[in-house]
C-alpha cells in the first residue's frame, strides 16, 4: 500500500486482519510509525524507503495506490515503474478520473506492467472493515487479487461487496457515478433539513427523531441513519448543538461535476446531480448570498398545514426523490456501458453497493432485482418494481414542492427530481418549438411528423 492516511492505512490493517502478509510506504515518516505503532502484533511491514519497500514484496508484485487524484497519482507510477518488472500490478484505489485511468492503463500495458483502476467506497470505517469495491481493468489482473479484494470488502448475506466491473476505467467510472448520486441524496437531505428547521421549527432533538424513523422504514440507508445520529451530537466547546456551529459552506473535490461532465458528453440527463453539484457551488458564495438576503427580504411564512402530515408527505417525497436519483445515476452506467464497451452489468453493480458504501440503502435490493428481471433496461423507472413504488409517493413528491415554493425555501434537487420525473413520462415534449426556434434563427432544419427527411422554412417570406 502506497498511502498511509486514514483510507490507506485502515484498508492495510484490513487487509492483515484476513491473514494477508502486507507493506505499506509513505514518504511521511510519521505516517509510516503510526502504522507501525497501531499494527503491533500484525503481519505489517512499514517503510519509508520506497526500494526497501518494493524489496519486500514476492513476485509478481501487487502495488495499490491510496493517494488523491491527479498528478500524485502519475508521480507515484513515476517512482514505481523503474524498480517494478514485467507481469507487476499497480492498482489505483483512489478517486481518479475515468479518461486519466484510460490513458494510464494503456501506457503502463505498453511496458507490460498491468494497471487496475478500483473505485473505493465507505470512508474510514468502510476501509478498516469492509468497504463497496468497485475494480476495472483486465480481468487476468483482477484474478490476481480478486481473493484479496472479496476478503476485505463488505457483507451482505454472506456476498462480497465487490465485483469485477469490466475493462479500462470501468471500476472508476462506476464509482464516479457513485459520487454524483452520493452529492444528490446529501442534498435531498439537506433539503428535508430546511423544510423542518425553518419551514416548521423543528428542534434538533425533533430532527433526530424524525431522521431516526425514517432509517427504520423504507428509507433505511447510510446517509439517513448518520444525518440522525448529527443531530444527537452535542459541541463539547459551547454546549450546543454542533450542527448549529458548522459553517454553511460544502467543500467538493470533483467527483460529482465529472458525473455531470460524463453525463453531458453521453447526452443523458441528470438534472438532480447536476443541481446538487451546484448548490455546493452556491454554498461558497457566502457574503454574496448574506447581501443578497437583504436586499431580496422575504420572511418566511408560518406553516399553516398539519405539521404531522406534513413530515410524512416529507418522508414519501424523499423516497420517490431517492429512486429517480437513482435512476438517473444507472441510466449514465447503461450509456456508459454502450459508449466505452464497459459491458457492465448494473445488477452487479446495485449488488455491490448494498453494502460497505456511503450510498448503501434498503431500496439498492429492490434495484438489484428490477434489473436481474430486466438486464438490458435503459432506465430504471420503468422497471414495474420502481414505477409503483415512485407512482405510490410521486403525489407528497408534488406537495413538497408546492409547500417548498410557497415557504420560499430553496429545493432545488427536489423540484428538479419532479421535473425530470414529469418530463420523462411526457409522451409529447414542446421541443418542437426549440427546432422551429433553431431554424429560424440558424437555419438547422426539423423533421416533420407527417413527412420523412429534413425541411427548413423562410420564416421572414410573406405566405
Amino acid at each position: 500500500m502506497i498511502g498511509l492516511g486514514v483510507m490507506g492505512r485502515n484498508m492495510l490493517l484490513n487487509m492483515a486482519d484476513h491473514g494477508f502478509r502486507v507493506a505499506g510506504y509513505d514518504k511521511d515518516p510519521a505516517k509510516v510509525e503510526a502504522l507501525q505503532k497501531e499494527s503491533m502484533g500484525n503481519a505489517i511491514h512499514s517503510v519509508a524507503d520506497i526500494r526497501n519497500f518494493i524489496g519486500l514484496l514476492r513476485r509478481p508484485r501487487a502495488v495499490m495506490m491510496l493517494v488523491p487524484a491527479g498528478s500524485p497519482v502519475d508521480s507515484v507510477i513515476g517512482d514505481l515503474l523503474p524498480l517494478l518488472e514485467k507481469g507487476d500490478l499497480i492498482i489505483d484505489a483512489g478517486n481518479s478520473y475515468f479518461k486519466d485511468t484510460n490513458l494510464r492503463g494503456r501506457s503502463l500495458t505498453g511496458k507490460g506492467i498491468q494497471f487496475l483502476g478500483v473505485g473505493v467506497s465507505g470512508g474510514e470505517e468502510g476501509a478498516r472493515h469492509g468497504p463497496s469495491i468497485m475494480p476495472g481493468g483486465p480481468k487476468e489482473a483482477y484474478e490476481q487479487v480478486r481473493e484479496l479484494l472479496e476478503a476485505i470488502a463488505a457483507k451482505v448475506n454472506g456476498d462480497a461487496c465487490v465485483a469485477y466491473l469490466g475493462p479500462e476505467s470501468a471500476g472508476h467510472f462506476v464509482k464516479i457515478v457513485h459520487n454524483g448520486i452520493e452529492y444528490a441524496l446529501m442534498q435531498l437531505l439537506a433539503e428535508t433539513y430546511d423544510l423542518m428547521r425553518r419551514g416548521l421549527g423543528l428542534n434538533n432533538d425533533e430532527l433526530r427523531d424524525v431522521y431516526g424513523a425514517w432509517n427504520q422504514g423504507k428509507l433505511n440507508g447510510y446517509l439517513v441513519e448518520i444525518t440522525s445520529r448529527i443531530f444527537g451530537k452535542m459541541d463539547e466547546s459551547t454546549g450546543k448543538g454542533l450542527i448549529d456551529e458548522i459553517r454553511d459552506v460544502a467543500e467538493q473535490k470533483g467527483t460529482g461535476m465529472w458525473t455531470s461532465q460524463s453525463a453531458m458528453e453521453l447526452q443523458v440527463p441528470i438534472p438532480t446531480i447536476d443541481l446538487a453539484v451546484a448548490m455546493r457551488d452556491l454554498s461558497v458564495f457566502e457574503k454574496q448570498r448574506e447581501t443578497a438576503s437583504q436586499i431580496f427580504n422575504r420572511p418566511i411564512p408560518p406553516f399553516g398545514g398539519d405539521r404531522h402530515v406534513f413530515l410524512e408527505q416529507l418522508g414519501h417525497a424523499l423516497y420517490a426523490a431517492t429512486i429517480i436519483v437513482y435512476a438517473q445515476g444507472m441510466a449514465v452506467l447503461a450509456a456508459a456501458s454502450d459508449k466505452y464497451e464497459y459491458h457492465l452489468d448494473l445488477e452487479a453493480v446495485a449488488r455491490i453497493w448494498r453494502g460497505g458504501c456511503i450510498i448503501r440503502a434498503a431500496l439498492l435490493e429492490d434495484i438489484r432485482l428490477a434489473y436481474r428481471g430486466q438486464p438490458g433496461m435503459p432506465n430504471l423507472l420503468l422497471a414495474p418494481q420502481m414505477s409503483n413504488k415512485l407512482m405510490a409517493n410521486q403525489e407528497d413528491l408534488r406537495r413538497v414542492a408546492c409547500a417548498a415554493m410557497e415557504l420560499g425555501l430553496p429545493t432545488p434537487c427536489f423540484m428538479t427530481a419532479l421535473g425530470y420525473f414529469d418530463g420523462y413520462r411526457s409522451a409529447w415534449l414542446p421541443a418542437n418549438l426549440i427546432q422551429a426556434q433553431r431554424d429560424y434563427f440558424g437555419a438547422h432544419s426539423y423533421e416533420r411528423t407527417d413527412a420523412k427527411g429534413t425541411f427548413h422554412t423562410e420564416w421572414t417570406k410573406d405566405a
